[in-house]
């Protein structure tokens, strides 16, 4: 019987036209965020494993708040991303959700559907 096996997804808008190291930054800040409010063993396991990511899009704030919604109920770790607005974007801007780590099953649940980066 094979152990669950973990990883970590972000999810960016792709309607906002970030530059790759806005970009690159964003995916940081939601990396590391989900990583905090995850479980002790779980990030020891996932680091373990080689810590897995995805990055995967969403069209709109719209579909990112939707899908935090359900990693809410799903009761997965997460940390939605809003700028600072120094560059690029407007103050408040929503960018990313880190969802993470977590069993690859649980995460797929929420983000199956999605489309790489």
């Amino acid at each position: 019987m094979r152990e669950e096996s973990f990883k970590q997804v972000v999810v960016v808008r792709r309607d906002l036209g970030m530059s790759p190291g806005k970009l690159a930054a964003q995916v940081a800040h939601a990396s590391l965020g989900a990583w905090k409010n995850a479980d002790k063993k779980v990030r020891e396991n996932w680091d373990k494993e080689g810590g897995k990511k995805v990055v995967l899009v969403v069209d709109g704030e719209k579909e990112l708040l939707e899908l935090f919604g359900k990693a809410e109920r799903a009761r997965l770790p997460k940390a939605l991303i809003t700028d600072a607005g120094h560059t690029e974007l407007e103050p408040g801007t929503v960018t990313c959700l880190g969802i993470g780590p977590a069993g690859d099953v649980e995460i797929d649940k929420v983000t199956g559907a999605l489309k790489p980066l």
